[in-house]
């Protein structure tokens, strides 16, 4: 039985991992919101350093280290608050462009409150917009920067949940701060920056995560990491690998409680992968959904089965 099911959950990998390079010209696997407190705080010199603004500290951060990501990643800057901003969005989510993006990191001055929660609302969304267009496929996540907590934390409280449950990463940064953020206790990572190298070294950090490749089951060490699968881990595995995320919008739902060990760590692959559909031609994208319904009906069954002989 373990041989049976060791098959089966390799041949789903390994033509998800087909169709994942099939497509990989046109989905974008890491897809990261960043967004920048531009209030009024941000003006201010870090306390053990008063060589630069905070708000300084934190462009020269972002120019340094989003200059390295990955060409093929999708990124987008939304400020909130700030002066001199005609849209929040100064670099809207999509494909890297260096020189437009060093540009847009420049443009925010520091001015206004904090209404933090409102802003992952925006770019949590837009984010879901995205994976909503790439099959569910890639890593989705919103880098918060801030020097203090949100003026609606009522908001941050209700939308950060949510955006949890939706299998968006959130990271935190908080920006030479007497104590942590109120998200330190929920985001999937908090780091402290209370000077503008260990700015730096926490953007560094965060972003080094991306590029993943996807699986590193490869050969016949796939069936050595597979094989000591129970059927109950078995009809787990297929369950997570048939059920996407929700892509509902933020703030359309009601609260549910969470906190990142109890979620679902997001795949680097699909979970219901089909091609780009082209306007006139059919890809044929439907073939890899039919295969694993296939593959789960024949396992299901096998089990079933199984039990019945018992």
């Amino acid at each position: 039985m373990k041989h049976v099911i060791a098959s089966c959950l390799f041949l789903i990998l390994l033509f998800a991992s087909v169709q994942t390079s099939f497509a990989e010209s046109e989905l974008h696997t890491d897809n990261i919101v960043v967004i920048l407190d531009a209030s009024g705080s941000m003006r201010d010199k870090f306390r053990a350093d008063q060589t630069k603004s905070k708000m300084d500290a934190a462009k020269e951060a972002l120019r340094e280290v989003l200059t390295k990501v990955p060409e093929d990643t999708h990124i987008g800057l939304l400020v909130f608050s700030g002066e001199n901003i005609a849209d929040e969005w100064v670099y809207p989510l999509g494909p890297k462009d260096t020189d437009r993006l060093m540009a847009a990191i420049d443009v925010p001055q520091p001015g206004g409150g904090t209404p933090l929660g409102r802003y992952m609302r925006v770019g949590a969304n837009r984010l879901l917009e995205q994976r909503e267009k790439q099959y569910n496929y890639g890593n989705y996540r919103l880098l918060i920067v801030t020097d203090g907590e949100a003026t609606d934390k009522a908001k941050v409280a209700r939308y950060t949940p949510e955006i949890l449950n939706r299998q968006i990463r959130v990271d935190v940064i908080g920006v030479d701060m007497k104590t942590d953020h109120n998200l330190a206790k929920d985001a999937d990572s908090y780091r402290k920056a209370d000077n503008p190298g260990e700015l730096v070294a926490a953007v560094s950090q965060i972003l080094a995560e991306t590029g993943g490749t996807g699986t590193d089951i490869d050969g016949e060490d796939a069936f050595e990491d597979i094989a000591p699968l129970t059927e109950a881990i078995a009809v787990d595995l297929i369950q997570r690998i048939t059920k996407p995320p929700s892509n509902t919008a933020i703030g359309t739902t009601a609260q549910v409680n969470t906190t990142p060990q109890q979620r679902q760590i997001p795949s680097q692959q699909p979970q219901q992968q089909q091609p780009i559909r082209q306007p006139v031609q059919d890809s044929g994208g439907g073939n890899m959904v039919w295969l694993i319904v296939g593959l789960v009906i024949v396992i299901v069954g096998y089990i079933m089965f199984r039990r019945r002989g018992r």
